[in-house]
C-alpha cells in the first residue's frame, strides 16, 4: 500500500511492517499505540522504525492512518494520560481544600 508520511511516499505492506518491528523492544506508551504481532508499540516508535526518519518529522496521525489501512489494531490512548479522572462534587472539593478534621 502506498502512503505518505512526512511528505515522503512509502510502499508499506503488513508483512514488511511485521518484519521491520521484529526484535524491537516496545518503549513505554504514553499516548496513541499500535498492536503489531503480540506487542503494543507507541505510534511514534513504529513510525521511526518503518520510515527511518526522526520522530519530529511526522505526526502520529499519519502513522496511525497508515497502520489502520494495513489492518493493524490501533487502540486509543493508554497509560497514565488516559486514566479516568475522578470528578469531585463541590462539597468534596471544599472538604479537600479545608482538610479533614483533626483527631482529638
Amino acid at each position: 500500500m502506498r502512503c505518505v508520511i512526512a511528505r515522503f511516499p512509502f510502499d508499506l505492506t503488513k508483512s514488511g511492517v511485521l518484519e521491520s518491528m521484529r526484535g524491537i523492544k516496545p518503549e513505554q506508551i504514553t499516548g496513541e499505540s499500535v498492536i503489531i504481532g503480540r506487542r503494543t508499540y507507541p505510534v511514534k516508535q513504529v513510525g521511526q522504525v518503518i520510515t527511518r526518519q526522526d520522530r519530529r518529522d511526522f505526526s502520529g496521525n499519519e502513522v496511525l492512518r497508515a497502520m489502520s489501512r494495513l489492518g493493524f489494531t490501533c487502540p486509543g490512548p493508554t497509560g497514565p494520560a488516559a486514566a479516568p479522572r475522578r470528578v469531585l462534587t463541590p462539597l468534596q472539593q471544599a472538604s479537600a481544600l479545608l482538610g479533614s478534621p483533626a483527631s482529638a
